[in-house]
């Protein structure tokens, strides 16, 4: 580590490193492990659920069981075809989680790669991509990921057309941030001494700075992953997300109109499946955030 990376961190203990101390602080809090716990459960069931390992009857019909309440045979009862709501709120889960994660990866690397050239390079390629994610953050993003998703629905899968929409929409954030850490880091000590030594511009970007900033990079992936979750099911639920499949999104609508006949039990269902996921990432994504937060390493720990 550079001198100028431990002046930015603060005082650490002796021969503790950032992230060996971002970990110890979450070890101490008990409710971001719990939030952590969470995520990890929510993650392993859509892994199960993805290979119907469990809940494998979740498109299984039966209209004579239709609006059964919760029971012991059906935890959160039936739906208008006689669905299980339990086995399709965990197989929504799968939907969710895959679209949090992917959209993700496809924002964050674009993020990265714009806000990296911008920030280290300057001049003309630092204009052009500032008016060009300035022109994307002046668009609302949830108009501009209906009108991408409208766009390609049709022409790739209804699921694949989310990925996209998500994920060439909500990159600005991450290039925001890697601009700015780029500009700081390139005028400092570390940087100037590798250019003297002729290293080439990304392997500077990329070997050394990038590893600097990282820990933003994944306090925004922390907070990207429930955005996400969000969106998708506001897209399921207005019609343009996936089809044919378990979303929360598909499930909150479908259950408006059984709210009418005093069937609740698929709209509590999803509403609270995705009420937890998000709760737990909000929280996790906070704690995340104050472990790595350089501003921080005055504390206690």
């Amino acid at each position: 580590m550079t001198d100028d990376r431990k002046n930015q961190l603060g005082n650490l203990p002796t021969g503790q490193s950032l992230w060996r101390d971002a970990c110890g602080r979450l070890r101490k809090d008990k409710i971001s492990f719990f939030a952590l716990l969470i995520i990890l459960l929510y993650s392993g069931v859509a892994i199960l659920s993805q290979f119907n390992l469990i809940a494998p009857d979740y498109q299984k019909t039966d209209f004579v069981q239709r609006y059964l309440p919760p029971s012991g045979q059906h935890l959160l009862g039936t739906d208008h075809m006689g669905r299980d709501v339990f086995q399709r709120v965990i197989h929504g889960s799968n939907i969710s989680m895959k679209v949090g994660l992917v959209t993700s990866l496809i924002a964050i690397p674009l993020g990265i790669l714009f806000g990296s050239l911008a920030g280290y390079y300057g001049g003309r390629i630092d204009e052009l991509i500032v008016w060009f994610y300035s022109t994307v953050a002046s668009i609302p993003e949830l108009l501009l990921i209906i009108t991408i998703a409208y766009v390609l629905k049709g022409r790739i899968s209804a699921i694949s057309a989310i990925y996209v929409a998500i994920g060439l929409s909500s990159w600005v954030g991450i290039c925001r941030v890697m601009r700015g850490e780029f500009l700081k880091h390139k005028e400092r000590e570390y940087i100037q001494a590798e250019k003297a030594l002729g290293a080439g511009s990304f392997r500077i970007m990329f070997r050394h700075i990038l590893p600097n900033v990282f820990h933003l990079v994944i306090i925004n992936f922390s907070l990207r992953f429930p955005a996400a979750i969000k969106t998708e099911v506001i897209l399921s639920y207005l019609g343009l997300g996936v089809e044919k499949q378990p979303s929360w999104g598909l499930m909150i609508a479908d259950a408006q109109q059984e709210l009418s006949r005093g069937v609740w039990w698929q709209f509590v269902g999803a509403i609270l499946a995705m009420f937890f996921i998000i709760l737990a990432f909000n929280i996790f994504g906070d704690a995340l955030r104050d472990a790595l937060d350089p501003k921080l390493r005055g504390e206690k720990i």
